[in-house]
């Protein structure tokens, strides 16, 4: 009788032990998984980011292919050194002003001056700051890209009249200071985001507002030198690297899919990867589509197709569908890069009859096309609204073309910004730098 009342007992005390054991596993399964969702977060924002970063060759084959022989080194120049600068200027003080945190200054205009800090290193798991993001280096890594890329957009509008040490005062500036301040509004959590203003890998926020800081540039620079006429008459400057213009073109188009891809920030469920996929998919139909509306446009239009329009159609595509990668299906991120096709061929001639000297058609594709592409959100996102985008669309226009143009006229004022017109029939490849990059083939 002792034996059965002594039986619950003793069953009770043996299972203290299992069900602990339970429970450890449980605690230990539930911190494998954070742990491979911070790893996968952490691989594709670093695969994102060494993706984007080779559309910095993308840029520099693109303007060099674009511009005359006689100015390629000083655009190969251009761009190596304003990636550089760019790295820099972010680490020191652009990344920690684009994601405050909790250290804005003005909440949710300007974020606080600091430099970039890492984990330490073989940082353990419960000294991680959030194990359900992604490391801090495979995060700035990533962001820093974009930023590059902002810079990029204004090398190729400002090519072949301005002086190499300005513009890359103008780079430190812009990838240091003006761009992580905007782009804190929308993705560091500021103004644009409690607006509801939505930019998934940034149209506006990144391309739209290159095309902002190049527009401000290019018009206190002025034109080249006999491009346009007292008789309105547009001189054709015909870049001298076709081949490589195109090879260009594909890197870019390669690299956008870390671009939009990456933008996704996560990787460590199945749905995250469905999605990136689907990014992936969209990214590639928009660019096509981008394509095949300049190619027949073009042919329509001037009887025989152009490839520069159909090269940056391509890209006017892919800018056209960075805003929205996701929620559209195959067709309509098909059209919406038609669009920005489209915009492309009717946007060049246009500037060319107001007298704006934009040498590769940066301003076509990332500006004209980005505002369509942030406008085309509200095609398949139903949490958007027209005036949220359009609110963002106006805010970050305004300022990166005033605080651009400020600085654009202080280093005019200051150093001066373009080369003589002397200089230019030269070529700044022998006036500025002293070397060509086709010397055995002479200039032109």
């Amino acid at each position: 009788m002792q034996l059965k009342k002594l039986f619950p007992i003793v069953a009770a005390a043996a299972l203290v032990p299992t069900l602990g054991l339970a429970q450890d596993e449980a605690l230990s399964a539930e911190r494998v998984n954070s742990e491979m969702v911070f790893i996968m977060n952490t691989l594709l924002f670093l695969m994102g980011g060494f993706l984007v970063f080779f559309m910095a060759a993308g840029f520099a084959m693109l303007e060099t292919g674009l511009v005359r022989s006689k100015n390629a080194t000083m655009q190969l120049v251009k761009n190596v050194a304003l990636f550089s600068l760019a790295s820099i200027a972010y680490f020191v003080v652009g990344f920690n002003l684009m994601y405050p945190g909790d250290g804005w200054i003005i909440e949710g205009w300007m974020g606080g001056f600091s430099s970039t800090s890492l984990e330490p290193v073989g940082v353990a798991y419960d000294d991680l700051n959030d194990v359900t993001y992604a490391s801090i280096g495979s995060d700035f890594i990533f962001q820093l890209m974009f930023c590059a890329a902002t810079a990029s957009i204004v090398s190729g509008a400002v090519a072949e009249r301005i002086k190499l040490w300005p513009f890359l005062i103008f780079v430190i500036i812009l990838t240091g200071l003006i761009y992580p301040i905007q782009a804190s509004w929308s993705w560091g959590g500021g103004f644009l985001s409690e607006a509801g203003f939505s930019d998934f890998a940034g149209s506006s926020i990144v391309h739209g507002a290159g095309g902002w800081a190049a527009l401000a540039g290019v018009l206190i620079l002025g034109s080249r030198a006999g491009k346009y006429g007292k008789d309105g008459r547009v001189t054709v400057m015909p870049g001298s690297n076709l081949p490589l213009a195109t090879l260009g073109m594909f890197i870019l188009w390669l690299g956008w899919f870390g671009f939009n891809g990456g933008s996704q920030l996560a990787m460590g469920t199945v749905s995250d990867v469905a999605d990136v996929s689907r990014i992936f998919a969209n990214t590639n139909t928009a660019a096509a589509g981008g394509a095949i509306a300049a190619l027949i446009l073009t042919q329509v239009l001037y009887k025989k197709v152009d490839l520069t329009m159909v090269l940056n159609g391509a890209l006017a595509g892919l800018v056209s569908i960075t805003a929205e990668p996701l929620a559209p299906g195959l067709g309509l991120a098909t059209l919406i890069g038609a669009v920005g096709g489209v915009i492309v061929v009717f946007t060049v001639p246009m500037l060319d009859k107001m007298k704006i000297d934009d040498v590769v058609g940066a301003i076509p594709v990332h500006l004209f096309a980005g505002i369509w592409g942030t406008l085309a959100v509200v095609l398949s996102n139903s949490d958007a609204s027209i005036g949220a985008q359009i609110y963002g669309i106006v805010a970050i226009g305004a300022f990166m073309f005033v605080v651009s143009g400020i600085f654009w006229f202080i280093l005019k004022m200051v150093m001066g910004i373009r080369v003589s017109d002397e200089d230019q029939m030269t070529g700044l490849d022998t006036s500025e730098l002293g070397m060509e990059a086709y010397p055995e083939f002479g200039s032109r």
